[in-house]
């Protein structure tokens, strides 16, 4: 997950990851983007695939666990499940409570982030774009090592959660 500290700034990382999965540098599950405009309530998620359409990135596995992260309360709060609900779900799947953490305090307005599920990495390739990223000191990159059935596990666990606990 790359996080721009500004809300157009996950753009540009979408054009590289185009670019490096194009060059077969790696394998791309599920990748959106989610971008916090200045007095806006809520980020919008959009998928990378299918840019235009909201409720596409929100049936994606990172969609919806980013939209769990914005609906989830400021901790401490007693309200609905929380950050820690949330990981509880998710053991298993790498993604733990620090990362959630992590990601909800980073995502705010006036920012935007990068979220890529992906596999089959080239390093040779993609150091090089994440080196040139992490060098312009306008990105924060957070990372989780998934095993590697993440994906069909993500996406039983948010299965479960939307099943469980559906949104408004």
């Amino acid at each position: 997950m790359w996080i721009y500290d500004s809300a157009l700034g996950a753009a540009a990382g979408e054009v590289r990851l185009k670019n490096l999965r194009e060059r077969g540098a790696l394998t791309v599950h599920d990748a959106i983007t989610v971008t916090w405009m200045p007095g806006v309530h809520r980020p919008r998620i959009g998928h990378l695939r299918h840019e235009t359409s909201a409720a596409a990135a929100k049936t994606s596995v990172l969609g919806g666990l980013v939209d769990r992260i914005c609906q989830a309360p400021v901790p401490g709060s007693a309200a609905g499940a929380g950050i820690a609900e949330l990981a509880r779900r998710l053991v298993g799947t790498g993604i733990d409570q620090q990362f959630l953490e992590d990601v909800s305090a980073q995502l705010r307005p006036e920012t935007s982030a990068l979220l890529v599920l992906s596999g089959d990495a080239d390093l040779d390739e993609v150091r090089p774009v994440i080196e040139r990223g992490l060098a312009r000191g306008d990105v924060i990159l957070l990372h989780a090592q998934l095993p590697h059935d993440a994906p069909d596990v993500l996406r039983a666990a948010m299965r479960d959660l939307r099943d469980r606990h559906p949104q408004g």
